[in-house]
């Protein structure tokens, strides 16, 4: 065994981790024994000094027990003394200021920005400044201190600097993926108090924390006039034990609203129904912001309200009243000029900025639009933009409230005194832009423009949703695909085998697929359904079709899954969703379906004709999220589009088209019809919008949302404050994480002669890491759930299993087109145990590895976690052993978590990489961290010897 040369390695910067031993004295949380690097700065204490922030709640309720911090009852009491000396009233009491009402009385007080008359001010970025009435609001000197506030004021130098300064969401939001496992820690939780003898009902969110199921309905049922109540029946059959603790949940736990199953996507929920804009609590107002444990939170930006995705363990401690430690952003100013030209879409528009931001580079930094172009823009489709953040890399895309939002408030049903209020205090506090008064400079950390004439009608694949092909250049791209080695952007199909023809029989009737033929064609996921001029534009293509005689082959699944309600009503009010219906997209739930994997089966001559015949199938979806081996297990290809060319698509067949020299197809009267004989022009799909997008629609939806349906309010849940666990249960299962609690937890720890897991290249997804999608039949996972009597019918997927560790542990890198170095090339969710020589699944290694009481380490090249905000991505890993990650760079989401269950993020050098360094995952890993947690800082060297 070699040794390295010391400081190999650079642990990987954390907005978890403290950056100074200072705000470590500041607090008696003390690290877990999984923490490796030290504890959060947003464990900088329990609880909240300013008394109203925290919704009527005492804020000496020890409520700020981070998931994996020790919750002692004898240090509760100490701590409560500690507080009670270090907090003090907010510094900033003398600038609260009343916000006048036009015709008399008040709408409330607010922390006034203008009141500090500080220059520097009128120069921060509109999302800076939210950040800066955060902590203004609750600065205690303690939590929150004036030297917090002064690093925030003082962006223009600080931000390179790297400081991290606390944040305090207004709110917390989940969805049922997600959810389920945050609320599992919750009761989990509430039985450590109550063992440790204290208060568990003492254990809950101290700010409204709202969450949406609409990850569970899949696509079983497709092409048919009752697809909705037959989805949903399925739906309830899965996952009634899911859904009737989630149902306890909001019952047994304060300030927690569950929007029922069947009501839409939680990010068109956000946006239509719970954001607030501005908060008025108890006359205290405040913008509205939001953390959430979906990384496309961020569509709440086109709001102008500030939000983006964190793991579930930040989660649970925003949840909690503890402020999120974050490093203070740079800010890239993204202006937009122009209009869009005829017949290019949001997403086309999109797409194009993905592109573009990722090029540029802006992880862990915000993007602020601005400019003469956003008056071109709808608020969905700033919504559309803003939505796919994580997918540019960006923690927020953010657009300051202008009148454009203030009609959007209208249009969706707030009442106009609401409105007046948000426009009067955004006003008042420097928070709204007025483009029709003269527009200052504006000051960013640097610059991105976008003439909107120059976007043009694009797709994005086939495996992530950042490579964009221009729709002229699409087929050549597709035949380059086939040719290229196997990655991101080729299959390796050999030249005489790519004209292959798979003849098959479906139902009766002769049926051929061949490479690049679309099995699936799902119009998908919030970043599209909530936007009508898109969804409209897909019905007009429908139309279209029809008229001329065109129609979608019926082996091709095709489905609508609205993210809201309102647009059902509006596709039936434009007449239009009866030709979608014609083309086989009719509406089959309420969710995020096929985006997140929720496909459903293709029909089985489908599946075996792709099967028997090698071919590289394809999907097309108006999604986020095309990675290998997400949309289904079948598609090779995947690519994301606007609703009208997922229609589109869905006629021709095939991705291996040119749309402009090629015909879609044959029309009844014997011509050929081109893309353009079906494409509505930007006149009809604003003409389509203004006559059927309605203000009552909203209303009448979201009224009735939180009653639920039949299946819902038929679920028979306890009373009982402390969960019962059933051991039996394969949905919902006591964690392991407070079972051994002591009284005085280990400190920090190293890793000694380790063995590596795994050892992977660039762009290892959470998606890799933690799958949502299928159970294999042969999997460990599976394995666990027969022997439990579950039929393979009945395995659902593993997000819907997400609340029991059991099979999320066996679930952890079972992605079927992992790609493990350690297996010489060959695809799937397997290892080599190195000891033995073996090749087994990585749950069974890994248990090896476990029996043995030998750690293990991961090792990865760039952009390690991307994807979706999954805690289980980090909480497996865990549960499996692995002590450490080494990898060339993190996604920022999914490194906090890694800290968070006390696996150690660390870095290569730059420029230097496992194979650089002759690394083979053969060798035995010994990481040495200091023994002292003051002594451990991120950004600093640690060394590491094999």
């Amino acid at each position: 065994m070699a040794s390295s040369a010391s400081s190999l390695l650079r642990a990987s910067r954390s907005k978890l981790v403290s950056s100074s031993s200072a705000s470590l004295s500041r607090t008696f949380a003390r690290s877990s024994p999984r923490r490796s690097l030290g504890s959060s700065s947003a464990a900088r204490s329990f609880g909240s000094a300013v008394p109203r922030w925290s919704h009527g709640v005492d804020w000496r309720s020890p409520l700020g027990l981070r998931p994996q911090i020790r919750a002692l009852a004898p240090l509760l009491e100490r701590f409560h003394r500690r507080i009670a000396t270090s907090a003090c009233e907010n510094p900033f009491k003398g600038n609260l200021t009343s916000l006048p009402k036009p015709g008399g009385g008040e709408f409330g007080k607010f922390y006034s920005l203008p009141s500090l008359n500080d220059p520097r001010i009128d120069r921060l970025p509109y999302s800076i400044r939210i950040l800066l009435e955060s902590a203004i609001r609750n600065c205690d000197n303690f939590q929150v201190t004036k030297e917090d506030v002064e690093k925030i004021i003082d962006w223009e130098n600080s931000f390179v600097k790297q400081v991290e300064i606390p944040f305090k969401p207004a709110r917390v939001l989940l969805q049922d993926f997600t959810g389920v496992p945050a609320v599992v820690d919750l009761a989990c939780m509430r039985d450590a108090m109550n063992k440790l003898g204290s208060d568990s009902n003492k254990i809950n969110p101290l700010v409204p924390v709202d969450l949406v199921i609409d990850h569970s309905v899949q696509v079983d049922v497709a092409r048919s006039e009752n697809a909705v109540q037959a989805n949903m029946e399925l739906e309830f059959q899965r996952n009634k034990e899911r859904f009737a603790f989630l149902k306890w949940g909001s019952n047994a736990f304060r300030n927690m609203l569950v929007v029922p199953p069947g009501s839409g996507i939680v990010h068109q929920v956000n946006l239509e129904y719970l954001g607030r804009v501005v908060f008025n609590n108890e006359g205290l107002l405040y913008p509205d912001s939001v953390v959430g444990t979906d990384s496309h939170t961020t569509m709440i930006d086109g709001l102008g309200v500030a939000g983006w995705g964190v793991g579930g363990i930040e989660a649970e401690a925003a949840m909690l009243g503890q402020p999120m430690s974050m490093v203070l952003p740079g800010v890239v100013g993204f202006k937009l000029s122009g209009k869009l030209r005829n017949g290019v879409t949001a997403t086309d528009l999109v797409l194009t900025a993905t592109q573009m931001l990722r090029k540029h580079g802006v992880v862990g930094k915000f993007v602020e639009f601005y400019g003469d172009g956003m008056g071109e823009l709808s608020l969905a489709d700033r919504a559309t933009i803003a939505n796919m953040s994580p997918e540019y890399g960006a923690t927020m895309g953010f657009f300051p409230v202008d009148h454009v939002t203030l009609q959007y408030l209208k249009l969706t049903g707030r009442s106009d005194e609401t409105v007046a209020m948000i426009e009067a205090y955004l006003r008042a506090n420097k928070l709204f832009v007025d483009y029709n008064e003269p527009q200052p400079d504006r000051v960013y950390s640097s610059y991105l423009e976008l003439n909107l004439d120059e976007v043009e009608p694009c797709i994005a694949g086939p495996k992530r949703p950042h490579d964009r092909v221009p729709l002229k250049e699409m087929k050549a791209d597709w035949h380059a695909c086939l040719d290229n080695k196997v990655g991101f952007k080729g299959f390796a199909i050999p030249k005489d085998v790519q004209g292959k023809v798979a003849k098959f029989d479906f139902h009766g009737q002769p049926a051929e697929l061949k490479h690049g033929s679309v099995v699936i064609a799902a119009i998908t996921s919030c970043t599209n359904t909530s936007n009508p001029s898109v969804m409209l534009g897909a019905g007009l293509v429908a139309k279209k079709a029809h008229e001329l005689g065109l129609q979608v082959k019926p082996w091709v699944k095709t489905s609508l899954a609205p993210g809201s309600g309102v647009v059902t009503k509006y596709l039936r009010q434009s007449g239009l969703q009866k030709y979608l219906n014609e083309q086989g997209f009719n509406i089959v739930g309420f969710g995020c379906t096929t985006c997140i994997g929720n496909s459903g089966e293709l029909d089985q001559s489908v599946a075996s004709a792709i099967s028997e015949n090698d071919i590289v199938a394809a999907a097309v979806l108006s999604g986020n999220r095309n990675f290998e081996g997400r949309v289904h297990p079948l598609t090779r290809a995947n690519y994301l589009a606007s609703p009208p060319l997922v229609v589109a698509y869905a006629l021709a067949g095939t991705v291996d088209i040119d749309f402009e020299k090629e015909p879609i197809g044959t029309g009844k009267d014997g011509k050929n019809i081109y893309l353009r004989d079906i494409w509505p022009s930007t006149q009809e799909i604003a003409e389509a919008v203004q006559s059927s997008v309605l203000p009552d629609m909203f209303r009448s939806t979201y009224e009735a949302i939180t009653k639920g349906n039949a299946m819902w309010n038929q679920l028979q849940v306890p009373a009982e404050t402390l969960y019962s666990w059933d051991p039996k249960s394969t949905y919902i299962h006591e964690p392991p994480y407070f079972k051994d609690m002591t009284m005085d937890p280990p400190g920090a720890h190293g890793v000694k002669d380790a063995y590596c897991l795994l050892n992977f290249g660039d762009s290892i997804t959470t998606d890799h890491i933690s799958p949502a999608g299928n159970i294999n039949k042969d999997s460990p996972a599976a394995k666990y759930l027969m022997e439990r009597g579950v039929e393979q019918k009945d395995f659902n997927s593993y997000g819907s299993r997400r609340g029991n560790d059991e099979v999320m542990a066996r679930g952890t890198f079972a992605n079927i087109r992992l790609v493990n170095k350690l297996l010489n090339g060959e695809v799937g969710p397997k290892t080599v145990h190195i000891p033995t020589g073996e090749k087994l699944y990585v749950f069974d290694a890994a248990q090896r590895y476990k029996a043995a009481g030998q750690d293990t380490v991961v090792l990865a090249g760039a952009e390690y976690g991307s994807g979706s905000s999954r805690d289980w991505a980090a909480k497996g890993p865990m549960l499996l052993g692995v002590k450490a990650v080494i990898a060339k760079s993190f996604e920022r989401i999914h490194r906090s978590n890694l800290v968070g269950m006390g696996i150690i993020p660390l870095c290569f050098k730059s420029g230097e990489d496992a194979d650089t360094l002759g690394l083979t995952g053969h060798e035995r890993y010994t990481i040495d961290l200091p023994s002292k947690i003051s002594e451990i800082r991120p950004g600093q060297d640690v060394t590491c010897n094999y």
